[in-house]
């Protein structure tokens, strides 16, 4: 058998494996029919399901088994065991699932299972009446997932998803990694072939900018004077960069990066180019700056702050990671800001011009809220959503980058722009406005890689008051929980999946019992 034929790690499950080898709440990979399939033991219950996650392929059986569910290690997408449904973003789409039986002490895969996913229900559902037309704004993650979400949830009525993109919705998180770094082809970027949402009937419209929302009439208008009647709106519309305002900013070889189109533009430019110099030392900078040492360039970071990533990790993870870019080459100039840009160089403000043949700049971004602005949404570093991700408008939703929510955990407001969270919201969203009142309460995550190295963050930690850090003697595994008084807000995590996939479900332990009390005080408040 050629390598190219070699069946999946693990025992043959068609030929049976002894129970005994599954204890409760365990699990084992293994194949069947020439597929991986990973084995899972619940009590009695022996569950069957594909064995790698639909989103980047992850393997499950690094993940953690939390009811009746599995957990993705890499980026915590969520699977049911029973059916294989993708629960949770950012896995968009169900794993296989397979037919288990019990002979003797032994368990058997026999066949592939064809599931239909049932229907969520959900408090009020029943008796809501449900939209007869739906429009989304902004065909990112946000939108993207609460289109699909609502064809999952079995809503027929009118769709429509307007982008102001020309591309179909891509995986904008490989656009400042594996794509920018030439290590995944452009074929891999779509979120799903164009042809579903045809078949979904989903009206998909690409390259349109949305000038208004008539909130009178009930309709969204587009600056080419199209008109798309809704009865409830979501508003998805993301964050734009902050662009720089310095003599050279406008030059042809400065680039941002936070579409499809922005990251051609860099690429070409690389091509051509031996010496880059990047803006800022935010994630998606340094991101970039992984990205472009690995087409071979010479990498320069300018950025103002005085040790990497210390507002958000703190100094000894920051400090780490700073390592790992300048073992491979990335030369740092901190406290220090870009002056001017010429065709082939960069003047810091402090030192010696740096030679460049491309610039990315990354100073951030603002969320793109100038349509809520002009339909008179209650703003405030965002449009302001109540629990169901409601605006202040009757009909009109919003979610991703430009939302702002109160976390249970923290009792504060948040806007967080990343690309996990913004799926999730678009789903619960989607949820919502079909009447099932589900508040939106995700403990929020995201993840960062940088050359080999990738940092998982859940939680959300604006200030701390204490980090304690643990690490392993070779710096490949690390551990920093973030505090506030005596109470952990945060975890980061290298190289210790389960530990972040725990840390997450202490956070939704923690969301619970704040929602449980809440509705005993409701409670105790209408009996009295």
């Amino acid at each position: 058998m050629s390598s190219a034929d070699a069946l999946p790690d693990g025992p043959d499950l068609t030929a049976g494996v002894p129970l005994d080898r599954l204890p409760d709440g365990g699990m084992l990979q293994g194949h069947a029919f020439g597929e991986p399939v990973l084995l899972v033991r619940q009590g009695a219950s022996v569950f069957a399901v594909g064995a790698t996650c639909s989103h980047y392929g992850a393997p499950l059986n690094e993940g953690l088994v939390v009811g009746d569910t599995v957990r993705c290690p890499w980026h915590h997408a969520c699977f049911d065991l029973r059916t294989g449904e993708a629960l949770r973003a950012p896995a968009l789409r169900p794993l296989s699932c397979w037919e288990v039986v019990h002979r003797l002490d032994q368990v058997f895969v026999i066949r592939r299972r064809d599931v239909e996913f049932p229907k969520q229900s959900g408090p009020g559902r029943e008796a809501a009446r449900q939209p007869s037309s739906i429009v989304i704004v902004g065909a990112g993650a946000a939108g993207t997932a609460a289109a699909m979400t609502l064809r999952r949830e079995g809503y027929d009525g009118r769709v429509t998803l307007i982008g102001s993109e020309p591309s179909a919705p891509y995986d904008r998180p490989s656009l400042s990694k594996d794509f920018l770094a030439g290590t995944a082809p452009e074929e891999w970027l779509p979120l799903h072939d164009p042809l579903e949402y045809d078949s979904l009937g989903i009206r998909l419209v690409l390259g349109a900018e949305v000038s208004r929302l008539d909130t009178s009439n009930r309709s969204v208008m587009t600056a080419d004077g199209r008109a798309f009647p809704y009865e409830a709106v979501l508003l998805a519309t993301g964050a734009k960069p902050v662009r720089l305002s310095l003599p050279g900013a406008e030059l042809p070889h400065v680039h941002y990066l936070r579409s499809l189109a922005d990251c051609r533009g860099i690429i070409a430019q690389a091509s051509s180019g031996r010496r880059a110099v990047l803006l800022g030392a935010g994630f998606i900078g340094l991101e970039v700056a992984a990205a472009l040492v690995e087409r071979g360039l010479e990498v320069h970071v300018v950025a103002p702050e005085r040790q990497v990533f210390a507002r958000v990790l703190g100094t000894e993870l920051g400090d780490f990671l700073r390592s790992v870019h300048e073992q491979h080459g990335v030369v740092f100039h901190l406290e220090e800001t870009a002056a001017s840009i010429a065709p082939d160089r960069i003047t810091p403000a402090g030192g010696k011009a740096l030679p460049a043949d491309l610039v990315v700049v990354g100073a951030g971004v603002r969320p793109e809220t100038h349509l809520a602005e002009r339909a008179g949404l209650a703003l405030n570093n965002g449009v302001l959503v109540d629990e169901f991700l409601r605006t202040s408008a009757p009909g009109i939703y919003a979610a991703g980058d430009i939302a702002r929510w109160l976390d249970r955990r923290t009792g504060r407001r948040l806007r967080i722009e990343h690309w996990v969270v913004a799926e999730r919201m678009g789903q619960a969203a989607a949820r919502n406005m079909l009447g099932q009142r589900q508040p939106f309460d995700i403990v929020p995550f995201f993840w960062s890689r940088h050359h080999e190295v990738t940092v998982s963050y859940v939680g959300h930690a604006e200030s701390w008051s204490r980090v304690e850090v643990t690490r392993s003697p070779d710096s490949r595994e690390w551990l920093a929980t973030y505090s506030s008084g005596d109470q952990a807000i945060a975890v980061a995590t290298v190289g210790r999946d389960r530990a972040s996939l725990a840390a997450e479900l202490e956070f939704e332990e923690r969301n619970r019992r704040t929602r449980d009390r809440g509705s005993r005080r409701s409670a105790i408040g209408a009996s009295g």
